[in-house]
């Protein structure tokens, strides 16, 4: 019994799966099954060391065309409110087709999870969207979490807006009792860079806080909620709560290992 009390207090690890590190952005609907499947590997053996974890995954070219053609972020847009309906559809359709993927190859490595689409439990747009958050906070026994940027209903004139994984990372991050670490997984880059990551010479910022600079490269064609911008200002709030925030390059995985054996690694390392 005392094994098992400690066990239920083990620390908690969030990890967000970036949608350029699950999905090729250049394709509409193309997963990156490997990058997947790596992560769900070492997620095992987290959850194998008695860790709680609970996932949030990004849209990648699941979410992020559809959205962007008929403005979804911005809300209810009367001149086009069939075409947006129909693209809301198409949207949680295709994030519903993402997020079977990843569950998936986590259940192929073992690992159950419960599927939470924020359409069924949040209310709003940003940092402060409504929803109970209570449901997140599991014994390690249990079946992990997992949810993911959506198009959720708003409370105003809006009607609908999407709803962040990073912002999601936040409330997570700060609210859910026994978080030891919050793990932002990026496709093909190490980090926080100082310049755009294809420039010669860009290097690898070991720690960053938010009043300090960095590139903002972000394609706004492809990503409408923000790029490596947002994932770095929601990271930098929740190093005030959290110990260990991170931005790792998510094709080698096992630094995840690294961070929650607090241990320095390759990556960047978001202070408050």
């Amino acid at each position: 019994m005392h094994l098992m009390a400690a066990m239920s207090h083990m620390s908690r690890i969030i990890v967000k799966l970036g949608g350029g590190l699950i999905t090729d952005k250049s394709q509409y609907r193309q997963v990156r099954m490997d990058h997947v499947d790596a992560v769900s590997a070492v997620i095992k053996e987290m959850k194998d060391s008695g860790y709680s974890v609970i996932i949030v995954h990004g849209a990648g070219s699941f979410g992020h065309l559809e959205a962007r053609k008929w403005k979804l972020s911005e809300g209810y847009d009367q001149e086009i409110s069939e075409e947006q309906s129909n693209a809301i559809s198409r949207v949680r359709s295709d994030m519903d087709d993402l997020n079977e993927y990843v569950v998936t190859s986590l259940m192929n490595v073992g690992i159950e999870c419960e599927v939470m689409p924020p359409r069924e439990w949040a209310t709003g747009v940003g940092v402060e969207f409504q929803g109970d958050l209570d449901s997140f906070t599991r014994d390690p026994r249990q079946p992990i979490p997992i949810t993911f940027g959506d198009v959720v209903d708003t409370a105003d004139d809006t009607r609908f807006g999407i709803l962040s994984g990073d912002h999601i990372m936040v409330r997570l991050g700060c609210e859910v009792p026994d978080v030891s670490a919050c793990i932002f997984l990026l496709g093909d880059v190490d980090g926080l860079m100082d310049s755009p990551p294809n420039e010669s010479g860009s290097v690898l910022l070991p720690t960053w806080k938010l009043d300090e600079g960095f590139s903002k490269s972000h394609n706004p064609d492809v990503d409408v909620t923000g790029g490596i911008m947002l994932k770095a200002h929601c990271a930098s709030l929740i190093a005030r709560r959290v110990e260990d925030v991170w931005l790792l390059n998510g094709t080698v995985p096992s630094r995840m290992l690294t961070v929650v054996s607090k241990d320095d690694t390759i990556g960047t390392r978001v202070l408050h």
